[in-house]
């Protein structure tokens, strides 16, 4: 089809044909943005977390007391959980996954650095943990059981060498802290306490999400109790009974001691669907928010279209006396969509990357990948050609009589 006559006709109308072209390009640009951070959230929410989330349960309880009183306390609780039918094993931990809030500590690999390698989040897990978590271990061993130290012996320790300890990190950390590959057996340093590498766990993600470190986690074998806010998890051997047993585990606390604060146990499950609530509405705001855009560009493009049938009654009519196909009539506004979608697009590119930019500075996003573009392009091209065929049907209707008497 002759392009010229069309760039002709866009040409007298150039309001018109710069408003939709504004409005096409602010649609892309948000358009684009908008999928690259409804992926981000999805990948994110889906990200593992390195546990059997499927056969864990939650508690936890508060109370007052001594720090003895809550070790012994504590040790009674684990028994009494482990005792519940359907129950294989019962640990208390400091944190977990995809919780808000974070312990965390600086990390080196020599004495004194001045510059930490990295923040991990601290892990400290009883007897039993790496098990009863579904941790899997991609090299060296799980601790030994002489290598366990109550929280409450620590915090009495004032010599720094006592508290040196075995260390377990995530994959991601072991290879932060040693390129080369080759962990085990060697020095990690805490605050200039040497801490050594027994194993390497295949994946331990982050309680509380941080860009580019996520899985940057090291398990220590420190007791924690109930009066250090630790979190009792529960492993199920038939997930399907996790309802019953979480009913059974407030009996059990509640049976070795009714004095204290018992928080309902939850599923890990419930623990994520919480934790992501958040981002659950920040996805559900993005997608009403571009199929809205997108509405409204696609009412702007069926009013122009329709505008500009009803002002070309008589050019068409003329167009189809002098043999115009009603093809042809249809392929010209399709084309002239084309066209103005189309500067639209490569005007909408430039302003997606440029309100990339400004996300990146303000919120530190990550930089808007390029395949999100044609994404956003082929996107508001079927759009417009679908917006378009309505009046395009119409034109395509007008015979030549009538234009004819209506001039």
């Amino acid at each position: 089809m002759e392009i010229r006559p069309i760039l002709s006709t866009l040409a007298r109308h150039k309001t018109a044909a710069a408003l939709i072209v504004l409005e096409i390009a602010l649609t892309c640009a948000i358009l684009c943005n908008a999928l690259f951070l409804v992926t981000q959230r999805l990948e994110t929410m889906h990200m593992p977390s390195g546990i059997d989330e499927d056969r864990l349960l939650m508690a936890q309880v508060n109370g007052i007391g001594t720090q003895t009183d809550a070790d012994a306390r504590t040790q009674e609780d684990l028994a009494a959980l482990r005792a519940i039918p359907g129950v294989t094993d019962a640990v208390i931990v400091n944190q977990v996954p995809f919780r808000n809030g974070s312990w965390n500590t600086a990390l080196g690999t020599r004495p004194d650095q001045p510059t930490p390698t990295l923040t991990a989040a601290q892990y400290m897990v009883s007897e039993g943990a790496l098990k009863a978590m579904g941790l899997k271990l991609a090299a060296g061993r799980d601790f030994r059981a002489d290598e366990y130290k109550t929280v409450t012996a620590l915090n009495l320790t004032e010599d720094p060498k006592a508290l040196s300890s075995p260390v377990i990190l995530s994959a991601q950390a072991a290879q932060r802290l040693f390129p080369d590959g080759n962990a085990l057996g060697r020095n990690v340093y805490m605050a200039n306490i040497p801490l050594t590498v027994v194993g390497v766990v295949e994946t331990l993600t982050r309680p509380a999400q941080m860009s580019g470190d996520r899985s940057n986690s090291i398990l220590l074998p420190a007791r924690m109790n109930f009066a250090n806010g630790g979190f009792y998890l529960v492993r199920v051997a038939d997930p399907a009974r996790r309802t019953e047993v979480a009913k059974a585990i407030e009996r059990a606390l509640e049976k070795v001691d009714p004095n204290r604060l018992i928080k309902p146990a939850k599923t890990y499950e419930d623990n994520r669907r919480d934790y992501f609530a958040a981002d659950r509405d920040m996805i559900g705001l993005l997608l009403v928010v571009s199929a809205l855009l997108l509405l409204v560009t696609a009412l702007g493009i069926v009013g122009l279209a329709s505008f500009w049938v009803q002002q070309r009654t008589k050019q068409i009519g003329i167009r189809r006396a002098l043999g115009a196909t009603r093809g042809q009539i249809l392929r010209y506004f399709q084309t002239e969509n084309f066209l103005l979608a189309s500067i639209g697009i490569v005007l909408g590119m430039l302003l997606a990357f440029a309100i990339n930019q400004m996300l990146m500075g303000k919120y530190a996003l990550p930089r808007l990948p390029w395949q999100y573009l044609p994404l956003g392009a082929l996107a508001l091209w079927l759009l417009g050609q679908l917006a378009v065929l309505g009046p395009a049907w119409r034109a395509m209707a007008i015979s030549p009589a009538i234009a004819t008497r209506s001039a």
